[in-house]
Protein backbone atom coordinates (compact mmCIF):
# COMPACT_ATOMS: atom_id res chain seq x y z
CA UNK A 1 0.00 0.00 0.00
CA UNK A 2 1.81 3.42 -1.20
CA UNK A 3 2.76 5.49 1.85
CA UNK A 4 0.42 8.71 2.13
CA UNK A 5 3.03 11.82 3.51
CA UNK A 6 1.50 13.16 6.64
CA UNK A 7 1.77 17.04 7.13
CA UNK A 8 2.09 18.52 10.56
CA UNK A 9 0.61 22.08 10.13
CA UNK A 10 1.57 24.89 13.17
CA UNK A 11 -0.21 27.59 12.88
CA UNK A 12 -2.19 30.16 15.78
CA UNK A 13 -4.71 31.05 13.73
CA UNK A 14 -7.32 28.25 13.80
CA UNK A 15 -8.76 29.49 10.80
CA UNK A 16 -5.97 29.07 8.51
CA UNK A 17 -4.79 25.64 10.61
CA UNK A 18 -8.57 24.26 9.71
CA UNK A 19 -8.71 25.61 6.36
CA UNK A 20 -5.20 24.16 4.97
CA UNK A 21 -5.59 21.27 6.53
CA UNK A 22 -9.27 20.54 5.30
CA UNK A 23 -7.63 21.43 1.97
CA UNK A 24 -4.66 18.90 2.43
CA UNK A 25 -6.85 15.98 3.16
CA UNK A 26 -9.07 16.78 0.08
CA UNK A 27 -5.96 16.54 -2.36
CA UNK A 28 -4.45 13.36 -0.96
CA UNK A 29 -2.58 13.59 2.19
CA UNK A 30 -2.66 13.15 5.69
CA UNK A 31 -2.93 16.48 8.07
CA UNK A 32 -2.26 17.51 11.36
CA UNK A 33 -3.02 20.98 12.71
CA UNK A 34 -1.27 22.17 16.17
CA UNK A 35 -1.63 25.49 17.53
CA UNK A 36 1.78 26.18 18.99
CA UNK A 37 5.32 25.07 19.98
CA UNK A 38 3.96 22.67 23.33
CA UNK A 39 1.48 21.59 21.26
CA UNK A 40 3.20 20.56 18.10
CA UNK A 41 5.51 18.72 20.34
CA UNK A 42 3.37 16.80 21.43
CA UNK A 43 1.87 15.96 18.06
CA UNK A 44 5.57 15.19 17.27
CA UNK A 45 5.75 12.73 20.20
CA UNK A 46 3.40 10.49 19.17
CA UNK A 47 2.62 10.68 15.52
CA UNK A 48 4.90 10.13 12.48
CA UNK A 49 5.17 13.05 9.94
CA UNK A 50 7.28 13.77 6.74
CA UNK A 51 7.10 18.00 6.66
CA UNK A 52 5.94 20.48 8.82
CA UNK A 53 4.46 23.62 7.34
CA UNK A 54 5.40 26.53 10.30
CA UNK A 55 4.45 29.95 10.98
CA UNK A 56 6.92 32.60 12.04
CA UNK A 57 5.08 34.54 14.34
CA UNK A 58 3.31 32.32 16.87
CA UNK A 59 2.76 32.92 20.83
CA UNK A 60 5.30 31.55 23.22
CA UNK A 61 8.31 29.91 21.14
CA UNK A 62 8.41 31.38 17.51
CA UNK A 63 8.48 29.81 14.49
CA UNK A 64 12.00 30.95 13.89
CA UNK A 65 13.28 29.28 17.36
CA UNK A 66 10.82 26.12 16.24
CA UNK A 67 12.69 25.64 13.34
CA UNK A 68 16.37 26.42 14.71
CA UNK A 69 15.69 22.94 17.58
CA UNK A 70 13.74 21.00 15.12
CA UNK A 71 16.36 21.27 12.29
CA UNK A 72 18.57 20.49 15.06
CA UNK A 73 17.48 17.05 16.04
CA UNK A 74 15.90 15.88 13.57
CA UNK A 75 15.76 15.00 9.60
CA UNK A 76 11.91 17.06 9.03
CA UNK A 77 11.78 19.06 6.11
CA UNK A 78 10.06 22.82 7.15
CA UNK A 79 8.25 24.96 5.22
CA UNK A 80 7.99 28.30 7.09
CA UNK A 81 5.00 30.30 6.41
CA UNK A 82 5.77 34.55 6.68
CA UNK A 83 4.22 37.89 6.48
CA UNK A 84 4.48 39.29 3.53
CA UNK A 85 7.07 41.24 3.43
CA UNK A 86 9.32 40.13 5.46
CA UNK A 87 12.22 39.35 4.45
CA UNK A 88 14.98 38.86 6.71
CA UNK A 89 12.55 36.26 8.18
CA UNK A 90 12.63 34.17 5.04
CA UNK A 91 16.77 34.69 4.56
CA UNK A 92 16.84 33.53 8.96
CA UNK A 93 14.42 31.08 8.19
CA UNK A 94 16.60 29.37 4.92
CA UNK A 95 19.84 29.92 7.33
CA UNK A 96 18.35 27.86 10.01
CA UNK A 97 17.44 24.70 8.04
CA UNK A 98 13.64 25.56 6.00
CA UNK A 99 13.76 23.85 2.81
CA UNK A 100 11.38 26.54 1.55
CA UNK A 101 8.72 29.46 2.99
CA UNK A 102 5.50 31.31 1.45
CA UNK A 103 3.95 34.85 2.13
CA UNK A 104 0.85 35.00 3.83
CA UNK A 105 -1.72 35.44 2.24
CA UNK A 106 -1.18 32.80 -0.19
CA UNK A 107 -2.93 30.23 -2.59
CA UNK A 108 -3.21 27.45 -0.92
CA UNK A 109 -2.23 25.29 -4.40
CA UNK A 110 0.64 27.10 -4.08
CA UNK A 111 1.42 25.59 -0.87
CA UNK A 112 0.46 22.34 -2.28
CA UNK A 113 3.09 22.61 -5.13
CA UNK A 114 5.44 23.49 -2.31
CA UNK A 115 5.09 20.79 -0.43
CA UNK A 116 4.95 18.02 -3.15
CA UNK A 117 8.38 19.56 -4.20
CA UNK A 118 9.87 20.10 -1.05
CA UNK A 119 9.39 16.22 -0.60
CA UNK A 120 10.38 15.25 -3.69
CA UNK A 121 13.91 16.58 -3.05
CA UNK A 122 13.62 15.16 0.42
CA UNK A 123 13.42 11.63 -1.22
CA UNK A 124 16.84 12.05 -2.74
CA UNK A 125 19.28 11.53 -0.53
CA UNK A 126 20.50 8.02 -1.31
CA UNK A 127 21.28 8.77 -5.10
CA UNK A 128 23.22 12.27 -3.76
CA UNK A 129 25.33 10.90 -1.41
CA UNK A 130 25.58 7.52 -2.54
CA UNK A 131 29.36 7.79 -3.62
CA UNK A 132 30.42 8.26 0.36
CA UNK A 133 29.00 5.47 1.22
CA UNK A 134 30.97 3.54 3.82
CA UNK A 135 33.65 5.59 3.74
CA UNK A 136 35.70 8.39 6.40
CA UNK A 137 37.32 10.97 3.97
CA UNK A 138 39.98 13.52 5.73
CA UNK A 139 39.89 16.85 4.87
CA UNK A 140 42.05 19.96 6.06
CA UNK A 141 41.89 19.34 10.10
CA UNK A 142 38.87 17.04 9.88
CA UNK A 143 37.26 13.88 8.92
CA UNK A 144 33.77 12.97 7.45
CA UNK A 145 31.82 10.05 8.91
CA UNK A 146 29.41 9.50 6.44
CA UNK A 147 28.46 6.73 7.55
CA UNK A 148 27.02 8.55 10.79
CA UNK A 149 26.73 12.01 8.86
CA UNK A 150 29.79 13.67 11.62
CA UNK A 151 32.52 15.73 11.63
CA UNK A 152 35.50 14.53 13.88
CA UNK A 153 38.05 17.07 14.45
CA UNK A 154 41.93 16.43 15.68
CA UNK A 155 40.49 15.90 19.41
CA UNK A 156 37.96 13.42 18.22
CA UNK A 157 35.29 16.15 18.81
CA UNK A 158 32.41 15.24 17.29
CA UNK A 159 29.82 17.69 14.92
CA UNK A 160 26.29 16.22 13.70
CA UNK A 161 25.56 17.43 10.48
CA UNK A 162 22.00 17.53 9.33
CA UNK A 163 21.29 16.28 6.24
CA UNK A 164 21.21 19.37 4.22
CA UNK A 165 24.87 19.96 5.50
CA UNK A 166 25.63 16.24 4.78
CA UNK A 167 25.06 16.67 1.04
CA UNK A 168 26.37 19.97 0.58
CA UNK A 169 29.65 18.39 2.21
CA UNK A 170 29.54 15.73 0.42
CA UNK A 171 28.75 17.68 -3.27
CA UNK A 172 32.51 19.65 -2.29
CA UNK A 173 34.30 16.70 -0.70
CA UNK A 174 33.67 14.50 -4.00
CA UNK A 175 35.24 17.51 -6.06
CA UNK A 176 37.92 19.34 -4.03
CA UNK A 177 39.19 22.19 -5.48
CA UNK A 178 36.94 22.63 -7.95
CA UNK A 179 34.77 26.17 -8.41
CA UNK A 180 31.17 25.06 -8.60
CA UNK A 181 28.56 27.55 -9.57
CA UNK A 182 25.73 28.14 -7.01
CA UNK A 183 23.10 26.42 -9.66
CA UNK A 184 25.74 23.63 -9.67
CA UNK A 185 25.60 23.20 -6.02
CA UNK A 186 21.67 23.59 -6.07
CA UNK A 187 21.49 20.84 -8.99
CA UNK A 188 23.68 18.62 -6.87
CA UNK A 189 23.04 19.25 -3.74
CA UNK A 190 19.05 19.15 -3.96
CA UNK A 191 18.31 17.92 -7.23
CA UNK A 192 16.74 21.30 -8.48
CA UNK A 193 17.58 23.76 -10.88
CA UNK A 194 18.27 27.14 -9.83
CA UNK A 195 14.65 29.50 -8.67
CA UNK A 196 13.50 31.89 -6.65
CA UNK A 197 15.98 30.17 -3.59
CA UNK A 198 19.32 30.70 -5.31
CA UNK A 199 19.95 32.33 -2.20
CA UNK A 200 19.58 28.93 -0.09
CA UNK A 201 23.13 28.04 -1.28
CA UNK A 202 24.42 30.67 0.26
CA UNK A 203 22.65 30.34 3.34
CA UNK A 204 23.47 26.86 3.70
CA UNK A 205 27.24 27.21 2.62
CA UNK A 206 27.35 30.04 5.79
CA UNK A 207 25.56 27.38 8.35
CA UNK A 208 28.40 24.55 7.33
CA UNK A 209 31.20 27.15 7.61
CA UNK A 210 30.13 27.72 11.08
CA UNK A 211 30.86 23.75 11.92
CA UNK A 212 34.00 23.66 9.81
CA UNK A 213 35.63 26.95 9.42
CA UNK A 214 38.65 27.63 12.45
CA UNK A 215 37.88 31.18 11.80
CA UNK A 216 34.45 32.06 10.37
CA UNK A 217 35.38 35.57 9.28
CA UNK A 218 38.29 34.46 7.14
CA UNK A 219 36.99 30.98 5.53
CA UNK A 220 40.01 28.75 4.25
CA UNK A 221 38.13 25.55 4.06
CA UNK A 222 35.26 26.42 1.67
CA UNK A 223 36.14 29.71 -0.30
CA UNK A 224 33.75 31.84 -2.09
CA UNK A 225 35.30 32.69 -5.46
CA UNK A 226 33.98 35.57 -6.95
CA UNK A 227 32.23 35.54 -9.89
CA UNK A 228 32.27 31.54 -9.71
CA UNK A 229 30.67 30.29 -6.79
CA UNK A 230 32.36 27.91 -4.12
CA UNK A 231 35.22 26.10 -3.41
CA UNK A 232 36.82 22.99 -1.39
CA UNK A 233 40.41 24.49 -0.91
CA UNK A 234 41.48 21.10 0.58
CA UNK A 235 43.18 17.91 -0.44
CA UNK A 236 40.43 14.65 -0.01
CA UNK A 237 41.94 11.17 1.36
CA UNK A 238 40.64 8.31 1.96
CA UNK A 239 40.76 6.80 5.92
CA UNK A 240 42.06 3.63 6.12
Amino acid sequence: MPHTPHILVVDDHQQIRDSVTRFLEKNGLRATAAKDAPDMDAKLATGQFDLMVLDVMMPGESGLSVCRRISAERDLPIIMLTALGEETDRIVGLEIGADDYLSKPFNPRELLARIKAVLRRAAQPDTITRGLAGKKVRFAHLVLDADRQVLIDEDGEETALTVADFRLLSVLVERPRLVLSREQLLDLSAGISAGPLDRKIDNQVSRLRRKIEPDILRPRIIKTIRNGGYSLCADVTDVE
